[in-house]
């Protein structure tokens, strides 16, 4: 069996995401996130990083994404970092 990924078994799979928004996210939204590095650059935007565990979770960050009206400027899905700390949340001001 090859340990190759496919698209149809990528859904099934944890995977690190990128997911930049536009403006900065409140402190009081924050705990929304649970589990991202939450990074606040210069330029007003909110980058949250970290391992999503399938789609459906995804959907879920997405849905608050939504529901705090906060434009999404980009998805990426990105290769994981040796060092990735993403399950302890970290908030960075640049």
């Amino acid at each position: 069996m090859s340990s190759k990924r496919t698209p149809e078994s990528d859904a099934d799979q944890p995977m690190v995401y990128e997911i930049k928004l536009k403006g900065h996210l409140g402190r009081q939204r924050m705990d929304w996130f649970e589990g991202l590095t939450i990074k606040l650059d210069g330029n007003g935007n909110t980058l949250l990083t970290g391992t999503v565990i399938d789609q459906a979770a995804l959907h879920g960050i997405l849905k608050k994404v939504r529901d705090l009206g906060m434009p999404l400027l980009s998805l990426n899905s990105v290769e994981p970092s040796p060092n990735d700390t993403s399950a302890d949340k970290q908030v960075t001001h640049e």
